[in-house]
């Protein structure tokens, strides 16, 4: 047994090659929001089309990963706390998340097919029971007196722990 407390991360990439309809809403949302939003950073004399341009002339730019994020709030928020694309190994669960971050991979103001994001959904803090053949052993109840009401998470891509406390 591991004995510890984790928090696992999701990270999912959404560009103009997304299939999802709500990958699609929020790719297109977040374009929008980074139009306006990279204004306040962009100079009129020496404008940068690319987010990494952008953030190479101004530090300050890391703060758009926060500001367009936002325009995926609403959209987050309809998951309710839970994120379907990620199965446990019965294939009828899903991924519980608190809260979720999102960041630019690049984009063009010039051009939008460019644009690209990602969206890391962090799970409430879970107690790893054990790994077991390449699977994450979790519960999400934190008493062991009363035993433990389990999931379990096939170890994949994009899937990963960020957080570990070991207790005793």
């Amino acid at each position: 047994m591991h004995n510890a407390k984790i928090r696992l991360a999701y990270r999912i990439v959404i560009d103009s090659n997304s299939t999802f309809l709500w990958d699609k809403y929020v790719w297109e949302d977040t374009f929008k929001e980074y139009l306006m939003q990279n204004q306040q950073f962009n100079s009129k004399e020496n404008p940068k089309n690319t987010f990494r341009e952008l953030l190479n002339e101004n530090a300050k730019v890391v703060q758009l990963h926060y500001l367009v994020g936002i325009a995926a709030n609403g959209y987050v928020e309809q998951l309710k706390g839970n994120f379907y694309r990620v199965t446990d190994v019965l294939g009828n669960n899903y991924f519980p998340f608190v809260n979720y971050q999102l960041d630019i991979i690049n984009t063009d103001i010039t051009d939008q097919s460019k644009h690209k994001i990602g969206i890391t959904f962090f799970s409430p803090i879970l107690t790893l029971i054990d790994i077991i053949e390449g699977n994450y052993l979790v519960s999400k109840n934190n008493d062991e007196n009363n035993g433990f009401e389990t999931l379990m998470f096939p170890i994949q891509p994009r899937l990963s722990i960020c957080n570990y406390h070991k207790t005793t």
